[in-house]
């Protein structure tokens, strides 16, 4: 007689069982979770495992195990319901696959805290309970990966009201003559803020207003009521904007800071807003929760960082992003991410592979071993072995990647191949991956 279902042993019985992190709907359970190198005595390749792929604990009271060394930089994506700045699908989708495909961290893109701080109207924001409830499906399907769920928060400053990049510089179409996104039809606003009304490009970009006491004093209570919500949405991390020439970054740099008052002139001057705004948000997000700040470290001012005469400093630069880093970390960061420019029209960068990696070594090597918080680096990082290889010289301590995750969702199963590991693949996948899951 044939067996059925009733007269199977229970010994011999298999449940599909329930992932512990799908919390709010079923998915199979992927244990450990995918991205996450399996064990050596399974997996003899595994005996030398490389660096990329072994795990990193961030935050010296936060303590959150992170599985790998491979994060997802935030990405506009310029996909929000146009003036609501509210996640959507797209959303979702866009960030869920790189959590199914084993990235640790999975981070949104820039976040406004205030409506006027959104770069374009299409662009995420967090200044109501709307978006709140809004991020919560997206923050629940990172984690029920096993991934954690990151946001970016940030005001866009003076390059606030601008258009979707397929609109002012697109390789496929007639681009426009500005990049300013108009009021009306075209959801953009005129309360553009910035330290001082000096536009990022006369004509292309918006003329900005000076901010006053009372508005940075505004922008600070947004700052804190945007971790409030970060946190109640679920978010295991928030990272503080403060790069790419948007409004902390102008704060911090003499190109675009002229003001007279505490918050311009003297290097400590530039400083607090941004340094006002860590203590903020540390004091607001529960100690579990890490602190993540992105900088640029440099404004790539053809004149250099200081005055060759004065020896006064001229733009943001690697001397005072060092001492930038040594005030954060007093504040109680728990990592920071460097990157570079965004906030000189006529910044000359040397693109090339890892171009922005000596960035990030150098403000590391300045840390005494007691004070050190990881260090991430970004900027064309394109496989595995440059990865490894950084990390491996102590260049930086985790890998940012951005534009390479759109052009290969199964970046780290490809890493992990490039680098002769085996990581775990989601169960609902795992067959497309015998080449790596092969004894």
């Amino acid at each position: 007689m044939g067996r059925t279902a009733a007269t199977i042993p229970p010994q011999e019985s298999a449940v599909n069982v329930r992932s512990p992190y799908a919390k709010h709907e079923y998915f199979p359970n992927t244990s450990p979770p995918a991205g996450t190198l399996l064990s050596k005595e399974d997996w003899p390749q595994n005996s030398n495992a490389p660096l990329l792929f072994q795990p990193i604990t961030v935050g010296k009271t936060a303590k959150m195990e992170f599985k790998n060394r491979i994060f997802v930089a935030p990405m506009c994506e310029y996909s929000a319901e146009p003036g609501t700045g509210l996640p959507g699908t797209w959303h979702l989708v866009h960030l869920g696959a790189m959590a199914v495909r084993g990235a640790a961290l999975v981070m949104t893109e820039a976040a406004g805290v205030l409506p006027n701080g959104r770069i374009s109207p299409e662009d995420l924001g967090i200044w109501s309970d709307k978006h709140t409830e809004a991020f919560k499906p997206i923050v629940q399907f990172i984690q029920s990966q096993g991934a954690k769920a990151g946001i970016q928060l940030a005001h866009a400053g003076r390059k606030a009201s601008t258009l979707a990049p397929w609109l002012d510089a697109s390789t496929m179409s007639k681009n426009v003559s500005t990049a300013i996104a108009a009021e009306g039809e075209g959801n953009g606003w005129s309360d553009v803020w910035a330290p001082s009304a000096i536009p990022f490009k006369e004509e292309k970009y918006p003329d900005p207003i000076a901010m006053t006491e009372k508005d940075i004093e505004d922008l600070k209570a947004a700052w804190k009521r945007a971790v409030e919500r970060a946190d109640e949405a679920g978010f295991d991390v928030v990272e503080l904007h403060f790069a790419h020439g948007y409004l902390a970054h102008e704060f911090l740099s003499p190109l675009s800071n002229k003001r007279t008052d505490k918050y311009g002139g003297s290097l400590e001057n530039r400083m607090r807003l941004a340094l006002e705004i860590a203590e903020i948000a540390r004091a607001t997000l529960p100690a579990h929760k890490p602190l993540f700040v992105r900088i640029s470290a440099t404004d790539w001012h053809a004149a250099g960082e200081k005055d060759a005469t004065s020896g006064e400093y001229i733009s943001w630069g690697v001397e005072q992003s060092k001492v930038f880093l040594q005030e954060l970390i007093a504040r109680g960061i728990d990592l920071m991410d460097v990157s570079s420019g965004g906030n000189d029209v006529e910044q000359k960068i040397a693109v090339g592979p890892g171009y922005q990696v000596p960035f990030a070594e150098q403000l590391r090597a300045s840390l005494k071993p007691e004070s050190r918080i990881p260090i991430s680096s970004v900027g064309l990082i394109t496989n595995g072995t440059q990865a490894e290889e950084i990390l491996q010289k102590g260049q930086a301590d985790v890998i940012t990647v951005a534009r390479e995750f759109l052009r290969n969702a199964d970046l780290v199963f490809d890493w992990a191949v490039e680098l002769n590991a085996v990581v775990n693949v989601p169960v609902q996948y795992q067959r497309a991956w015998t080449r790596m899951m092969r004894k």
